[in-house]
């Protein structure tokens, strides 16, 4: 039995509702056999990649700019008690805002010279949201507006977030003068199964690294470890969230989307004996 043909059939039916015991029937698979199947191919359960759709789903509805209902129905959830349980975590901003891209939503950056290039720091209320690597301020603030397009965006001042100033210059200490990582609340945005992904790099201590095998095995989902790569690749908090420390497994830096040379820069610095990579 080819898993793909379930999956296919779980993504063209996805606003329906697709019990295990009835979907496996379907294929002539035993519920057992078609859990383990489908887990050991994609990482998660039939059931965990129907709401991952589903999210995907509403989060594009909501994007274009439906009525929150509307795109809660859509998406297959059926009531808006159900979505509250459901994406609880994973969208880590008022449905209302996310509709909107951000609306609402009051995000404060800071930009500063470090060691290693050019970064730009924001942040909501609750924490760091962002924090990306570029080569000119304008360019930088330009990809913030368009991660986050209808937010209040505005560089950082007593008023709107204090302490940003503060923990963009304690980054910098990190980056600049080796000073401590610092210890910076963030405003997480992903998917469940990315969220496991970036609280496991954020667990690799300081001077060590993983390949991305040992990321899946370490978020218990073994064969997922080309979606785990992908969640790598999505992370949006340079540094904070440690995306660096992941490397391929036969020791070579693999991809970063900062620039490969800087991803080299900052595993020097952080274990400089040792090293479980070869430079390429």
């Amino acid at each position: 039995m080819n898993i793909t043909k379930v999956a296919q059939y779980i993504k063209e039916y996805a606003d329906e509702t697709l019990p295990l015991a009835v979907l496996a029937a379907k294929f002539g698979l035993s519920s057992g056999h078609l859990q383990k199947s489908f887990k050991q191919r994609y990482g998660l359960s039939p059931k965990a990649y129907q709401n991952a759709i589903r999210l995907k789903t509403l989060k594009s509805a909501l994007r274009k700019g439906s009525d929150i209902s509307d795109a809660i129905y859509t998406a297959g959830y059926g009531s808006t008690s159900r979505i509250y349980e459901q994406i609880d975590g994973r969208i880590g901003m008022t449905l209302t805002a996310y509709r909107s891209g951000g609306k609402d939503e009051q995000i404060a950056y800071a930009v500063c010279e470090t060691a290693l290039g050019l970064i730009l720091m924001a942040a909501t209320r609750r924490g760091v949201c962002y924090i990306h690597f570029g080569e000119n301020k304008s360019d930088l603030v330009s990809k913030l507006g368009t991660e986050y397009p209808q937010a209040k965006i505005a560089p950082t001042s007593s008023e709107n977030n204090p302490q940003l100033d503060l923990w963009i210059e304690a980054l910098n200490l990190h980056l600049s003068h080796n000073g401590k990582r610092p210890d910076i609340p963030l405003h997480l945005n992903g998917t469940a199964f990315q969220m496991r992904v970036w609280r496991f790099l954020m667990s690799i201590p300081e001077g060590e690294v993983r390949s991305y095998k040992e990321l899946a095995q370490g978020i218990d989902k073994p064969r997922a470890v080309r979606a785990a790569a992908s969640a790598c690749a999505s992370n949006n908090i340079a540094i904070l969230i440690p995306c660096h420390r992941i490397l391929k497994s036969d020791g070579r830096l693999g991809g970063y989307r900062w620039n490969q040379a800087r991803k080299r820069v900052l595993l020097d610095r952080e274990h400089s004996k040792n090293l479980r990579y070869q430079k390429c």
